[in-house]
């Protein structure tokens, strides 16, 4: 691996900060310091340092954003702002959003360069669970926490699968689902009697939003965070 790509992969900045580093002398590989960016490195096995301190190479890389609305969940848009436009200085090679939510819908949302994670997460026999904060307009049946908690008919094949819901406040809920159809919340809701008019993702995968985050701001997840993550890709 190139040494400038092996300090990017590493979190020490990004390519065009490295290389400046590496030109005036403030990277050493193996005890010796170096000037060539285009260097090739052992990323397992050679000591390389940044200002005395080593570097640690990093496979994967795992963000917490918190979406805000107005923008779509997709790597690349045409027309559109895109989430993947919010993390334009985040290390890390090909990173994407896991699964997505609604344009119109904020919150919690994991992105990274571990395809296999992202896969296990979403994978509908892990039915992985995934919480919102839910405002609606209406008014819900008298039972439809119940209702919810069993299952309901939202249009499609088969009902949805058990959820839990939460009453709030007056006009909105918590509800955890495990499963990930289209505008599935907004469908749910609609079958007990109620319109959406707000939605949030505060957890997903054990995983909960950080409230500290302001909306179109991320931060790296923790290495607790990221186990507590793998653990639910796992089940």
């Amino acid at each position: 691996m190139r040494l400038d790509k092996f300090m990017a992969q590493a979190g020490a900045g990004t390519r065009s900060q490295v290389k400046e580093y590496i030109r005036k002398g403030n990277v050493a590989v193996n005890g010796s310091v170096v000037k060539r960016p285009e260097l090739a490195v052992n990323e397992l096995t050679d000591d390389i340092q940044l200002f005395g301190e080593k570097l640690c190479f990093k496979q994967y890389h795992y963000y917490m954003l918190n979406k805000p609305a107005g923008v779509v969940t997709a790597t690349k848009d045409n027309h559109e702002m895109t989430v993947m436009d919010l993390m334009r200085t985040a290390q890390g090679r090909d990173l994407f959003p896991v699964g997505r939510l609604d344009k119109d819908t904020v919150g919690l949302l994991i992105i990274t360069d571990d395809g296999e994670l992202s896969h296990r997460l979403l994978s509908p026999k892990r039915h992985v669970e995934k919480t919102y904060y839910v405002e609606y307009e209406g008014e819900l049946f008298p039972d439809a926490a119940e209702r919810l908690a069993r299952g309901v008919d939202i249009g499609d094949a088969a009902p949805t699968l058990p959820a839990r819901a939460c009453m709030t406040a007056s006009c909105s809920l918590e509800l955890s689902i495990t499963e990930g159809r289209y505008h599935q919340v907004k469908r749910m809701i609609q079958a007990v009697g109620g319109k959406v008019t707000y939605l949030k993702r505060t957890a997903f995968g054990g995983l909960c939003l950080d409230e500290s985050l302001p909306e179109g701001a991320w931060r790296e997840l923790s290495e607790e965070e990221t186990t507590q993550l793998k653990a639910h890709g796992r089940l």
